[in-house]
């Protein structure tokens, strides 16, 4: 490159950039895809009828709704708000908020293949998310009262669905694809690129160093996840980048938490419900995450 040499470990951040962006960007094409389809076609209504009306049930049954609603965090809040908008219990708006990015079946199998197709830690990782939006869910389910949405945030009411010709449908569900891949596409290069970066230039010696213990290293790992905030789509293949250097606890620490807290999850939370709730919900997780992570 006319004499000009780039610093080795530049290119090797290059490198392991480039491969998490070409082994996520399938997942996440299917993610948008599937979640079009569920915007356009899927109303509240069908899904108000079958909410059971007991409020610990509300919230079991919402958090395997989960299984059938592929939608990465990235896309989730504005689900959530619009079906508690529509009458969905807030307790079971979250359960459903929570396990949603991580049971639905494109993450379980990018989660399989990315650890080298074992079943093993895809299993692990959605019991974890179904033991912690539950215990979230019945939590906020008796402690919180009153209207979960802030102040300023103001439902945008869709007109009914028959009208609509099915060609126009399924034009609207590519449109609303489209949108979604370009605004989660951002979230996941950035994403990747911090990820690459750490990898790089952080030694892994530090990060094992920092997490002395089991509960320091799920800590270490929570806040990783946190910090790189990538789509539930993806982190999985950054999760098995680290198999070497941490535990399996520590690991699906990693793979729950991420998913369910953010950076942008979290700013979205904070623009759509109040912040007490806010804080309740990102407080229970931790707790419940952490004590999942030491069983393992």
């Amino acid at each position: 490159m006319f004499g000009i040499s780039l610093p080795q470990r530049f290119l090797e951040m290059n490198t392991i950039f480039i491969s998490i962006l070409i082994e996520a960007l399938p997942f996440v094409t299917l993610g948008v895809l599937i979640s079009g389809i569920i915007q356009i076609f899927v109303t509240e209504e069908m899904i108000a009828k079958i909410m059971p009306k007991n409020k610990i049930l509300a919230v079991i049954f919402a958090s395997f709704i989960g299984i059938l609603f592929p939608s990465c965090e990235c896309g989730i809040v504005p689900i959530v708000s619009r079906l508690v908008a529509k009458g969905v219990p807030i307790s079971a708006g979250i359960a459903f908020m929570l396990t949603a990015p991580i049971i639905n079946p494109v993450v379980l199998f990018a989660t399989f293949i990315a650890f080298g197709s074992d079943w093993k830690m895809a299993i692990f990782r959605a019991m974890g998310a179904l033991f912690v939006a539950n215990i979230v869910g019945i939590f906020i389910a008796y402690r919180f009262k009153g209207n979960p949405f802030n102040e300023n945030f103001h439902i945008h009411h869709h007109h009914s669905h028959e009208k609509t010709p099915f060609m126009k449908k399924i034009w609207q569900t590519l449109e609303h694809a489209v949108d979604e891949f370009f605004s989660m596409g951002k979230y996941l290069v950035i994403g990747s690129f911090i990820a690459a970066a750490v990898q790089t230039y952080v030694k892994t010696a530090t990060l094992v160093s920092i997490g002395h213990g089991k509960a320091g290293s799920s800590i270490v790992m929570m806040a990783l996840s946190f910090i790189l905030s990538l789509c539930s789509e993806a982190d999985a293949f950054i999760a098995s980048s680290f198999r070497t250097t941490f535990s399996t606890g520590a690991l699906l620490a990693f793979l729950i938490f991420g998913p369910m807290v953010d950076i942008k999850n979290l700013m979205m939370m904070l623009s759509t419900f109040k912040k007490r709730l806010v804080l309740m919900i990102v407080s229970s997780i931790f707790v419940c995450v952490l004590v999942y992570s030491l069983f393992f």
